[in-house]
């Protein structure tokens, strides 16, 4: 693990970028190195960075964002239904958020956030996303009639989702104790044909030694979405993430999509983090005390040589609304895996109940029918 100085931002608003041969605004194609012009098509190459992503020191960059360094002041939009905070595509004044399907109205809202150290650019265009969602909606069992129309209506957007990643080595000491089996002759009475006979029995017992040590670990990547703005359970569905893959962060990666600010900050994303690699410290303890059987009393971690990465993903979202309540569909836009939320028809469940009752009754009828 490196701890590469970061380094100090400009203030900067939202970059465009011209076409060459038109002078449009151009926006990243998916699966690609470069930009596409929406109106002539040409293609304008981006020089994209061959340099390795870097690690960032944890502790040395706390220090340094108290003092109010390392971060780039963004122009952004706040929705108030969702409460995600989000950049709008340059030149747009008025959209629709494509987190909650609310619509929006871009303010002069400036707020300062780390830069991103690197991103995964969009691999699976928006062709794909679409037939990966009406793929989705037809194998819908029990879904209301109306849905493939009300999610019809909505459109598909591609947007960068933030997230953390930390590396760390821990070092955990632990009391608890160590449980061996072993096997013992028990006696006991048991009544046989009206008659108490004795017999015995093997019973495996355990007993119980305390147990104490210390255990070292190392984590690598450990993912921490930074996004509270979609369904933990659709997000964590998209898994997993390709982060061998990231490239560093350049602004043309981003033209064209929507860009989400991260809510949960550096160390509240380590906090999660401490949660993520819990149980794998935990299977240490165990594997380390041995025998059939752990205990664990207590468990102190030490946490060092923290590095961190702001990094950027890329999703493809759909919001929906039926019947007044929002439904969101996602696509990893790396691997094309998606998932979704999904109302049940309530109707349609009781009328699948009702024609198996039914044709219980009539299989049964048709039994006793036999049997007369």
């Amino acid at each position: 693990m490196g701890d590469p100085q970061p380094s100090v931002p400009k203030a900067s608003q939202q970059h465009q970028f011209p076409c060459k041969q038109c002078g449009a605004l151009l926006t990243y194609a998916p699966g690609s190195d470069s930009l596409k012009c929406p109106y002539c098509g040409a293609l304008n190459e981006i020089d994209a960075s061959k340099e390795p992503v870097g690690e960032l020191d944890y502790n040395a960059y706390l220090a340094q964002l108290a003092a109010g360094a390392d971060t780039v002041e963004t122009l952004n939009v706040k929705c108030n239904g969702c409460g995600a905070a989000s950049s709008l595509p340059p030149g747009t004044a008025s959209g629709v958020c494509p987190f909650c399907g609310q619509p929006i109205v871009a303010q002069a809202m400036s707020t300062r956030k780390i830069k991103p150290e690197a991103l995964l650019p969009f691999a699976i265009k928006r062709e794909q996303a679409v037939q990966a969602f009406r793929q989705w909606l037809s194998s819908l069992w029990f879904a209301p009639s109306e849905l493939a129309a009300c999610a019809g209506k909505g459109k598909i957007d591609g947007c960068y989702v933030p997230a953390w990643t930390y590396d760390c080595d821990t070092t955990s000491e632990y009391v608890g104790e160590r449980g061996e089996d072993y096997t013992e002759t028990e006696t006991y009475t048991e009544t046989v044909n009206g008659q108490t006979e004795t017999r015995t029995r093997e019973v495996i017992k355990t007993r119980w030694w305390p147990a104490s040590g210390i255990v070292q670990n190392q984590f690598d990547d450990v993912l921490v979405m930074a996004s509270n703005s979609l369904p933990p359970k659709c997000r964590d569905h998209l898994q997993p993430w390709d982060l061998k893959s990231l490239a560093p962060y350049q602004d043309e990666f981003l033209s064209g999509f929507v860009t989400e600010m991260y809510q949960v900050d550096l160390p509240g994303g380590f906090e999660t983090a401490k949660q993520i690699m819990a149980p794998p410290i935990r299977q240490s303890v165990e594997s380390d005390i041995g025998g059939e059987h752990q205990r664990i009393f207590s468990v102190d971690t030490d946490y060092r040589d923290i590095t961190f990465k702001h990094i950027l993903l890329p999703v493809w979202i759909s919001a929906y609304s039926l019947r007044g309540k929002t439904y969101r569909f996602l696509v990893n836009a790396r691997t094309g895996k998606v998932a979704g939320e999904r109302p049940y028809s309530a109707w349609k469940i009781t009328a699948a109940i009702l024609a198996a009752l039914a044709a219980l009754a009539i299989v049964f009828f048709i039994l006793s029918m036999n049997h007369r």
